[in-house]
C-alpha cells in the first residue's frame, strides 16, 4: 500500500527537477530556452547600427567599419553576435563550457539564428575547433554543440572536421590583443584532404564568445589560405 505514495512523491520530485529553468540564473520559467524577466532585461542585444566588420555597436546609424578594424583589419569578413558580453551572457557561456549543460547550446542557437537572415544562405557552419587534449578533458567542444544546434534549427549544413587545431595553447583569459594574436598564430589549419571542400566556399565560423577577435582571425586566415571565398563569424556574445 505504500508503493503508490512513494511513486507519486518520486514523480513530483522529478517533475520539479525538470521544470524549465532560466539559462541565466536557474529560476523556473514558462518554457525551455526562456530567460526570466530580470535576466532578459540585463541582456544587451546586439545588432544595427554597428561596425560592418566586427559588430562593435555604434551610437547612431553609420555605414562602414570602426576605427579598430580600419587600423588593424581582422582576417574574417564579418562578425555578428547575439548579445554583448556581461554577467548573464557570461553565466550562460560558462554553463555550456564548464558546467556540462549541453542543452544551453540550443538556447544560444535560438538567439544567434536571427543574424543568419543577413548572412550568406550557402555558408557552411564550422565550429572553432578545440585541441584534442582539451576535448578529451572537457568531453566536448562547446562551439561544435552550438553549430549542431544552429544546423538543426535552420536546416543549414555544419562540419566540425573542416578545421583543426594542431597545437594546444594556454587559456587566453587575461591576455591583451597582441598576446592573444601571438598565442593563436599558426594554431589552425584545414586538413590537406579537406582543402577541396573549402575552395571557393563561404564559411561561417561558430563560437561562444568573441573577445578581441584573435582566434576568429587565426581561423579565417587558415580557411582563406585553403581557398575559402568568404569567412564570417557568428557567436553568442561579443565583448564590447
Amino acid at each position: 500500500m505504500l508503493a503508490a505514495p512513494v511513486r507519486i512523491t518520486a514523480r513530483g520530485m522529478l517533475d520539479f527537477a525538470l521544470l524549465p529553468r532560466c539559462p541565466g540564473c536557474g529560476a523556473v520559467v514558462e518554457d525551455d530556452h526562456r530567460f526570466c524577466l530580470g535576466c532578459w532585461q540585463s541582456l544587451e542585444w546586439l545588432g544595427e547600427p554597428c561596425c560592418d566588420r566586427c559588430a562593435l555597436p555604434f551610437a547612431y546609424a553609420s555605414d562602414g567599419e570602426c576605427a579598430g578594424c580600419m587600423a588593424h583589419p581582422p582576417r574574417f569578413d564579418r562578425l555578428r553576435a547575439a548579445v554583448a558580453y556581461g554577467d548573464v551572457a557570461r553565466a550562460v557561456a560558462l554553463k555550456l563550457k564548464y558546467g556540462r549543460r549541453p542543452g544551453v547550446a540550443a538556447t544560444m542557437a535560438q538567439f544567434m539564428a536571427r543574424h543568419l537572415a543577413a548572412m550568406d544562405p550557402e555558408a557552411l557552419l564550422v565550429p572553432v575547433p578545440l585541441h584534442r587534449w582539451r576535448i578529451w578533458r572537457r568531453g566536448y567542444n562547446q562551439s561544435a554543440l552550438i553549430a549542431a544546434a544552429l544546423a538543426r534549427r535552420t536546416g543549414r549544413n555544419d562540419d566540425n572536421c573542416l578545421l583543426e587545431r594542431i597545437r594546444a595553447t594556454p587559456p587566453l583569459q587575461g591576455m591583451g590583443r597582441r598576446q592573444r594574436a601571438d598565442t593563436v598564430r599558426g594554431v589552425f589549419r584545414v586538413p590537406p584532404a579537406r582543402k577541396a571542400d573549402v575552395k571557393g566556399r563561404a564559411i561561417m565560423l561558430i563560437d561562444d564568445v568573441a573577445t578581441t577577435g584573435a582566434t576568429a582571425s587565426a581561423c579565417a586566415k587558415a580557411l582563406k589560405r585553403a581557398g575559402a571565398a568568404h569567412v564570417s563569424v557568428l557567436c553568442w556574445a561579443r565583448v564590447v
